[in-house]
């Protein structure tokens, strides 16, 4: 006799889909951080471009998934919580990027890389508790999540120094309005990255 298990699948797909989203979001970060690397000789937007293309695919696969599926490893509305959170992580990398080109002539001096190194290192963690996933292991995520957190915190910090700075009066209207909205795009991107951890979280001590 077949179970509903065997008919209508297990619903583990999700959590490759969900993998195909998180590894997007990380390469499109590493690919921003190359990108700001004032070492690196390769300053196009070729890899950032595949990586949110990657980032669409496995978007709509989840939604298609949802879908047709009967059977999800986790509740639905975590699955599209997750979806969400991790294609907006890619979404701010695409907007800074392209902001970027037309705007780095006005930027010069100014290095935006360690805070890209920061932005690549949130979505290793945010990768590494989406793999956590399917082992529900309490623990190791809270682990994760606490160094998300440290790092979502050290950025916050830095945003205000950034602020500090601005508003003390030695910059000019234009470069001061872009120093704000470059760091604030990459701020919100640490932000979804905490986001999508959360999610991981809630997820895990709803079902450990």
């Amino acid at each position: 006799m077949f179970s509903l298990q065997t008919i209508f699948g297990s619903g583990k797909q999700f959590y490759e889909l969900l993998d195909a989203a998180a590894v997007s979001a990380h390469d499109s970060a590493k690919a921003l951080h190359e990108m700001l690397d004032p070492a690196s000789g390769d300053k196009s937007l070729d890899a950032i471009k595949l990586a949110r293309h990657h980032q669409r695919e496995a978007t709509n696969r989840i939604s298609q998934a949802l879908v047709d599926s009967f059977i999800t490893p986790i509740e639905r509305e975590d699955i599209e919580e997750l979806r969400v959170a991790l294609y907006k992580i890619s979404k701010q990398v695409e907007r800074f990027a392209d902001r970027y080109t037309f705007a780095a002539h006005r930027l010069e001096g100014v290095d935006f890389a360690p805070r890209a190194a920061m932005l690549e290192k949130a979505t290793q963690i945010v990768l590494d508790m989406v793999r956590e996933l399917p082992k529900l292991k309490l623990e190791t995520i809270k682990s994760l999540d606490d160094r998300l957190h440290a790092i979502e915190t050290e950025a916050d910090r830095l945003l205000l120094e950034l602020y500090r700075e601005l508003y003390s009066g030695d910059l000019d209207g234009a470069r001061m309005f872009l120093l704000k909205e470059f760091f604030e795009i990459l701020e919100k991107a640490i932000d979804r990255c905490r986001d999508a951890g959360a999610i991981v979280y809630q997820v895990a001590l709803k079902n450990s």
